[in-house]
């Protein structure tokens, strides 16, 4: 049963640095020193995957989004 497209998050650890988190997950897929690190796998996997990723800010609160593939309603060009 589809549970809908595979998402990856960038969210901070509460140990400090940034952790990249597959959707639904209980671990993290990779734990980064810096958010723009963590950022730049989090869309390594996601493109691998075609997958969206959710880039976190501190406060947890989604900050951005990109699209990696499987975008039900793609932007016309």
């Amino acid at each position: 049963m589809p549970r809908g497209p595979i998402t990856y998050h960038v969210v901070p650890v509460s140990e400090g640095g940034w952790a990249v988190r597959r959707g639904g997950a209980n671990r993290a897929s990779n734990l980064c020193p810096t958010k723009l690190e963590a950022v730049q796998r989090g869309r390594e996997l996601s493109r691998q995957h075609g997958a969206e990723l959710r880039i976190h800010n501190k406060d947890g609160k989604i900050a951005s989004s990109d699209s990696h593939g499987g975008d039900p309603f793609p932007p016309r060009g």
